[in-house]
């Protein structure tokens, strides 16, 4: 049931970068996409898919505020089982016609088949970290997109006492502009 609870601590903290996000009459930009990639999370590193949304503001003509929402799944398909880390995103950026670069902190929580030095299992909690993703745009409203994640994993565990979590992700993005 902890897992619940910052699931909603997550939410609400996404819902809140959302209410305070300058609102004006510009362009605003919605994308999704699916990507693939790495997590490593102690001495393992895993194969995940990541389904990510976000929605970007211009704040002048080419910065931008955007705010993500990265879901790293873990398939069961490899050894140690599942797993999810969800990172919620709010970073600056600069923008273009084709492309856009942003960076900023990020919040997770995770649910991980995780590896120490003497122990493997699964690992539980919220971090804190920072991510940076850019995106170029091919074809029109598609592209492609690669991001990363940096997070502090903290707290007690015999598998991971506390390490560093980087998570490399690249696949397709689509857009959507809204004026």
């Amino acid at each position: 049931m902890r897992t619940t609870g910052r699931q909603i601590s997550s939410s609400a903290v996404f819902a809140l970068l959302l209410s305070v996000v300058p609102t004006q009459a510009g362009a605003s930009e919605l994308s999704a996409g699916i990507s693939f990639g790495g997590i490593q999370a102690g001495t393992a590193t895993r194969f995940a898919v990541s389904p990510h949304a976000g929605i970007s503001w211009r704040i002048s003509s080419n910065i931008l505020f955007n705010v993500h929402d990265l879901l790293n799944i873990v398939p069961p398909i490899q050894i140690g089982g599942t797993g999810i880390y969800n990172s919620a995103i709010a970073a600056l950026g600069y923008g273009w016609k084709n492309g856009d670069f942003s960076a900023g902190p990020s919040v997770a929580i995770y649910f991980m088949p995780a590896c120490g030095s003497t122990l493997c299992g699964h690992v539980a909690g919220m971090a804190v970290g920072a991510h940076a993703q850019t995106n170029a745009y091919v074809a029109g409203p598609l592209g492609v997109s690669v991001g990363a994640n940096v997070d502090w994993v903290g707290g007690r565990s015999l598998v991971l006492p506390g390490y560093v979590s980087v998570l490399v992700v690249v696949g397709p993005v689509l857009r959507w502009s809204i004026k």
